[in-house]
């Protein structure tokens, strides 16, 4: 909204042409626009997490026309990518706290061998610093509640 984010200096009045990040609500409106224009695609040959988005294909073959789907819907809605963090053509890699492989979605090892390497908690904060890290791995340890209830149970 133009007018509600807009504002004065001594020179000029200036607003927002796109939509700043640094707006309270910036983050989860902007997931609603990415979840509305990919929704077709979302599961089925890709994964997205706000500005980091991944086109995984079922098979190699269809790689091309799956990208070709998302360039569609990226160009009908006007919408760019950053160049410089685009990856096209590999195997697997990291995507956010994940390691996409040829077998699927899995830990990243550096998460692993950080929260391996963690000393015991001796503060709250330390506590909550690990089960945020543990947290972060749920979509790949089953029953993680379960497993670190003790934990959890410390704050």
């Amino acid at each position: 909204d133009e007018v509600h984010a807009s504002f004065i200096t001594d020179h000029a009045n200036f607003f927002y042409r796109v939509m700043p990040f640094v707006l309270k609500n910036a983050g989860a409106t902007y997931q609603r626009l990415i979840d509305k224009v990919f929704h077709q695609q979302i599961g089925r040959n890709m994964e997205v997490y706000v500005d980091d988005m991944v086109v995984k294909p079922p098979s190699a073959e269809g790689h091309a026309a799956d990208l070709a789907e998302v360039f569609s819907q990226i160009r009908k809605h006007n919408m760019r990518l950053n160049q410089e963090k685009c990856v096209f053509g590999v195997q697997g890699g990291k995507f956010l706290v994940f390691m996409n492989t040829n077998r699927g979605i899995e830990a990243n090892p550096e998460k692993c061998k950080a929260i391996i390497q963690t000393q015991s908690p001796q503060t709250v904060k330390d506590v909550q610093r690990l089960t945020g890290r543990l947290v972060s791995l749920s979509r790949i340890i089953p029953r993680l509640a379960e497993k670190a209830g003790p934990i959890f149970t410390l704050l």
